[in-house]
């Protein structure tokens, strides 16, 4: 099998883990708070990243993780981190997935203005679309639109800040590394909305717990496997596979949670995908010289 192949597999596999992390994760809030199923689930992603390091003979925290560059990648991954848990929590899963499909395009944005990338007006037309897209599921002004949604919005910009500021971290970094920063920043936030909320921090029982265990167990499978895939093949190659998320994320939906999603949002995702899809096409060209 091809590099290219094997990248595309995994980043599938990735994807379907990150939708089951989602739905054990939503499960779980509706058992017990917010605040408490990201504080587990940060500390139980935690102790499985800090046994792999550990497992491998590396230190469980590198040293650049107290580097300006890091910081500002935890910053962003805190925002992702709470607003995404919220907006599982308290919006559909559906919208909240569709939502999230746009993470690339502001990135795109993004390192046009951090990193000085050359754009040509086919990306930022696609772009336009993709937040067209995104406005479609939201639909700010409308009867139908609920504020829940924002919480999916700023968890987006929370995830394309961070991987931004991925480009940027230190290659010297594990992935065991980077994974226990991710997941002590999941815990932070499970802190801070305790705090927020007047609450005492606590840990699940019962039910709840076993849900969050198990969205931290494919959540560490859904980043391992992220990883590989993105070291696998050409990154133009096997980035666009990402969307498949949204698949999964709808049949679980469906399925699992009842959600029956209007045509505007399904509509409105549709845009978000198929900009996405343009952009990585075009992106793809230009770094081939076409």
């Amino acid at each position: 099998m091809s590099a290219n192949k094997t990248g595309a597999g995994f980043m599938i596999l990735a994807m379907g883990a990150f939708a089951l992390e989602d739905s054990f994760f939503k499960a779980a809030t509706q058992l017990t708070s917010v605040s408490s199923a990201l504080i587990a689930f940060g500390l139980m992603g935690l102790v499985i990243f800090a046994s792999l390091s550990l497992r491998a003979g590396e230190a469980v925290w590198h040293p650049a993780c107290l580097k300006r560059t890091m910081l500002i990648r935890s910053a962003f991954e805190l925002m992702g981190r709470l607003f995404f848990g919220l907006a599982l929590a308290h919006a559909p899963l559906s919208s909240t997935s569709a939502i999230l499909q746009a993470a690339p395009i502001v990135v795109t944005l993004g390192a046009i203005f951090i990193f000085a990338e050359a754009v040509g007006w086919r990306r930022w037309i696609a772009m336009a679309l993709g937040f067209l897209g995104v406005l479609v599921v939201i639909r700010p002004g409308f009867e139908s639109f609920q504020i829940t949604s924002l919480y999916a919005l700023l968890a987006t910009i929370g995830f394309a800040g961070r991987d931004l500021a991925t480009r940027a971290s230190p290659p010297a970094m594990s992935t065991a590394q980077l994974g226990s920063l991710g997941f002590a920043v999941l815990t932070v936030a499970g802190l801070l909305l305790s705090a927020l909320e007047g609450t005492v921090p606590s840990l699940p029982t019962g039910q709840s717990l076993l849900l969050t265990a198990g969205a931290a167990i494919v959540g560490v499978l859904a980043y391992a496997s992220l990883t590989r895939a993105m070291r696998a093949g050409d990154v133009g190659f096997v980035a666009p596979y990402r969307y498949t998320r949204l698949v999964f994320a709808l049949l679980i939906a469906f399925t699992v949670f009842g959600e029956r999603p209007d045509p505007l949002t399904l509509l409105g995702a549709t845009i978000i995908v198929l900009a996405g899809l343009y952009s990585f096409s075009r992106a793809r060209s230009a770094g081939s010289g076409q």
